[in-house]
């Protein structure tokens, strides 16, 4: 058999979990006889019991704001039917960041922008954007919305996804918009950033609360 074969078709694990993996440091060695080479993978994965999850992420980065969407009158200057100016109302908003357990109203116009870093190229990315119970999109559809990283936008029942077919490197934004609808006391799990296909280029956001009243 050869060595490549040997590779595709040895399925050797060794695994530890829960209890048997014992706070402190840990050190994993690896032992061979022979002159070829050793080929190895390890990953970890874990679960947190911390109440407010904060962000991580090192190749690739999301952070989450919320905006308040106040709207302002605004009129401009525009031609009427007979080519006379006239004002012309525009749509217009101002924002204002929301903070943790900051309060809204029922009915409110919610924005969130998630800025993405990355410090390399990289294609097949997916963001998951972890919706608060009492919240819902404003859009209805699924679909391309024209953002600046041609991102696809998936609206499912407890998150807005984006896919992105290809990341730069640098800073990039994407955002849409909800509405606040059922008072209470919600929780918007942190936003999760990840390759399709390397799972573990991976990063997340900030957990954020938010309060609705009627």
């Amino acid at each position: 058999m050869s060595s490549i074969s040997i590779i595709f078709t040895f399925d050797n694990k060794f695994i530890l979990e829960g209890d048997a993996v014992e706070t402190g440091k840990h050190t994993i060695e690896f032992r061979k006889k022979g002159t070829g080479p050793l080929y190895f993978n390890a990953y970890l994965t874990n679960f947190t019991l911390e109440d407010f999850i904060t962000k991580a992420g090192l190749e690739v980065k999301v952070e989450r704001k919320y905006y308040k969407l106040t709207e302002v009158e605004k009129k401009i200057k525009d031609a009427g039917s007979r080519g006379q100016v006239v004002d012309k109302k525009v749509e217009k908003y101002e924002r204002t960041e929301l903070k943790n357990l900051d309060l809204v109203k029922s009915g409110d116009l919610i924005e969130i922008e998630l800025v993405i870093e990355s410090k390399n190229d990289y294609e097949y990315i997916m963001v998951e954007d972890m919706k608060a119970a009492g919240f819902e999109p404003v859009e209805v559809r699924s679909g391309y919305g024209g953002n600046e990283m041609g991102a696809y936008m998936e609206l499912r029942d407890e998150r807005v996804c984006f896919f992105v077919r290809w990341l730069a490197r640098g800073r990039h934004s994407v955002s849409y918009r909800m509405r606040a609808e059922i008072p209470g006391k919600f929780s918007a799990l942190p936003t999760k950033i990840s390759a399709m296909y390397a799972p573990e280029l991976k990063g997340n956001s900030d957990e954020i609360k938010l309060r609705i009243e009627d």
